[in-house]
């Protein structure tokens, strides 16, 4: 069978969002077209309590984008974004949200972030995510959503590091730094990862 993740769609990764990928509203229609395509789909959600540590504004006397040491882990230390129950954190409007079977929320413990809808950073607390796509007997895992080169790759590297087939979908992806991102797929290819 093989399952769609759909990986933090959110108010706050668009245009005038607190964390607004750049070209991030584009990838709305494709995915949309790419719905009907799957088996199963699922959802990540960025889903963070107010007093975030990955959050700058945690941190007096560092800024936006600055890198820290979170409890033995590098933190990018990133703008207020997708706060529980806000507008941001919410999905677009425009995506078409009925044919998600489960949404998978992560980023919820303040003391570390999670980029992958599987695993948080430190890969000491799963999402529940392997253990359902097993359940549903999920052989191929295409991931696709904002940004590449943090909550796409990291979902799309544990999906592999868990068994699955796993493909990145392109067109249905934009990252934060498109040249980063180009180094990014290639090491996933290497590690038996496939970019369509």
């Amino acid at each position: 069978m093989k399952a769609l993740i759909l990986v933090d769609i959110q108010n706050d990764f668009l245009a005038n969002g607190a964390l607004a990928v750049p070209n991030g509203n584009e990838i709305i229609p494709v995915v949309n077209q790419l719905l009907p395509q799957y088996d199963l789909i699922v959802a990540t959600q960025d889903w963070h309590p107010a007093n975030h540590k990955s959050f700058a504004s945690q941190h007096p006397g560092h800024k936006v984008y600055d890198q820290i040491q979170l409890n033995g882990l590098p933190q990018t230390l990133w703008p207020d974004h997708c706060i529980q129950g806000s507008f941001g954190s919410q999905f677009s409007g425009y995506l078409h949200t009925n044919p998600i079977a489960a949404i998978f929320r992560k980023g919820m413990n303040p003391d570390v972030d999670s980029y992958s809808g599987f695993y948080d950073n430190g890969h000491l607390h799963n999402t529940g995510l392997k253990g359902f796509l097993q359940d549903k007997r999920v052989t191929e895992v295409y991931v696709c959503g904002l940004a590449g080169d943090f909550c796409v790759q990291y979902t799309a590297n544990d999906a592999l590091q868990a068994g699955f087939k796993t493909f990145i979908i392109d067109a249905a992806t934009r990252p934060i730094n498109p040249e980063n991102f180009e180094k990014i797929k290639q090491e996933f290819v290497a590690k038996g990862g496939q970019i369509i």
